[in-house]
């Protein structure tokens, strides 16, 4: 049976869960991060996308490149979609970059070039959700909205004692409910309010080990008081993980390498990567016709969100008289030969990169 939210942990019961938060963040929250120094909400939404799945210390480096490269929303709209992808890569969840330059377009085109000012308006662009336009509504506009990412819904599970499977859209509404209740009261700080939720997720109210001592809501908590933390939230639904096996072939010719644009949908999509065969066997009966057997390298083992990948890659290299090279461009039209000193200015999927380029 599902624990039921327990009343005496509500927002209207417990009026102190709301300041004592603000104050929290004013003290000991987060305060040097470069998104943090700005209202401009170009910055922010950049920051929101890349954070999503992706922790602070990976995407410090990427915000600046971002920022060095496409100063502003029009620089980013403006820009060959490549490009985009190249500075991506190695970021992962690459659907997060197409959007990205589609949300630029769009602001471009529906919007003058200005993000909207409401929550409402900035979730009609492509890919920014309910809790990203919520995000970058508060923290440039002030809106009296509520954010829900992953780390949020764990906050406000286990301090509200909120026990219902979240895997069901039904409660996922009940929770946002609590949220919005939570909010500041007008002309409070949303932004420190905002900022608190996040930064008591990622540095205190951890998935497996939370540093309640540490907690503005330690004597407020349900799941504490209970000694059920690790408990909540409640989600049934597991995700549901495959297994995948493929051959990539490097073939090269002189000191160039033969990469193929994948699909604009799918894994990887819209990035340079080596050719996919289905297995390594199939890959070497192709290469019967040309350079002959190729040299198998090192499985490489890839995690990805729904599926683990192996890929077997292997190396063979194409005469400059191989009749083989003119085939190419027929079998794959969308690729191309790479030098290898100009591998750096295209998006390569991290192990693509790494087996290419492993210094």
């Amino acid at each position: 049976m599902p624990v039921v939210v327990n009343d005496a942990a509500s927002p209207a019961l417990n009026p102190t869960l709301t300041p004592a938060l603000i104050h929290w963040q004013r003290q000991h929250g987060r305060h040097h991060l470069p998104w943090q120094q700005t209202r401009d909400p170009y910055r922010v939404w950049l920051s929101e996308i890349m954070l999503q799945q992706t922790q602070v210390s990976t995407v410090l480096g990427y915000y600046q490149r971002f920022l060095e490269r496409f100063p502003d929303v029009a620089a980013l709209a403006a820009a060959p979609l490549d490009d985009v992808l190249t500075l991506w890569a190695g970021l992962g969840y690459y659907s997060r970059a197409r959007n990205l330059h589609r949300c630029a377009q769009a602001v471009m085109r529906d919007f003058g070039g200005a993000f909207p000012p409401t929550a409402v308006l900035l979730e009609t662009l492509p890919g920014i959700g309910r809790s990203t336009a919520a995000a970058v509504a508060a923290f440039c506009y002030g809106e009296r909205v509520a954010i829900m990412d992953g780390n949020v819904r764990r906050v406000l599970s286990r301090a509200l004692g909120f026990g219902e499977d979240l895997s069901l859209p039904r409660n996922e509404r009940l929770l946002w409910t609590e949220a919005d209740a939570m909010l500041p009261a007008a002309g409070e700080d949303m932004t420190a309010y905002t900022q608190g939720l996040m930064d008591l997720g990622a540095t205190v109210c951890t998935p497996r080990a939370p540093a309640c001592l540490l907690c503005p809501w330690e004597t407020l908590c349900v799941a504490h008081r209970e000694g059920r933390e690790t408990d909540y939230p409640v989600k049934t639904r597991k995700l549901k993980r495959s297994k995948r096996a493929h051959a990539l072939l490097w073939l090269q010719q002189g000191d160039a390498v033969w990469l193929q644009q994948r699909p604009d949908t799918g894994v990887w999509a819209g990035l340079y990567s080596l050719p996919e065969f289905e297995d390594v066997a199939t890959l070497q009966a192709w290469l019967a016709d040309g350079p002959g057997e190729g040299e198998p390298l090192p499985t490489i083992s890839h995690v990805l969100t729904h599926f683990d990948w192996a890929l077997s890659p292997v190396r063979a290299r194409l005469p400059e008289s191989s009749p083989l090279a003119q085939a190419l461009p027929l079998k794959w039209p969308t690729g191309r030969w790479v030098a290898m000193e100009e591998l750096p200015g295209y998006g390569l999927p991290t192990p693509v990169r790494k087996l290419l380029r492993p210094d």
